[in-house]
């Protein structure tokens, strides 16, 4: 608890930020209509694609005995995988409904 407390106390930067990036994340997301909720959140899974590369990154830098970075990183990579096929797939879904159906004669 004492080890937490102190990197805590030396990156105080970091908790500034974290704390912001959630009250500004809370205040976006509240004012966005629910029509759009779907669209952009879909995209959002799009771009986690950035943490499928983290990961990959960290299982690369990881000694081969270090089994915790290792799954870690390799759970990671899963998620972030179907997370990013997700977004595609949602997004695939809401562009069809917007293309015209031919007309019946």
């Amino acid at each position: 608890m004492e080890a937490i407390l102190n990197y805590i106390g030396t990156n105080m930067e970091m908790v500034y930020f974290l704390i912001l990036a959630i009250l500004l994340g809370v205040e976006v997301i509240s004012n966005v209509p629910a029509i759009l909720h779907t669209p952009l959140m879909s995209g959002a899974n799009a771009i986690h694609g950035v943490v499928v590369v983290g990961a990959i990154i960290v299982m690369l830098q990881a000694s081969p005995d270090n089994y915790l970075a290792l799954v870690v990183g390799f759970l990671a990579v899963i998620v972030g995988t179907l997370n990013v096929i997700g977004g595609f797939v949602v997004t695939d879904r809401m562009l069809e409904m917007f293309k015209k159906k031919p007309k019946k004669s």
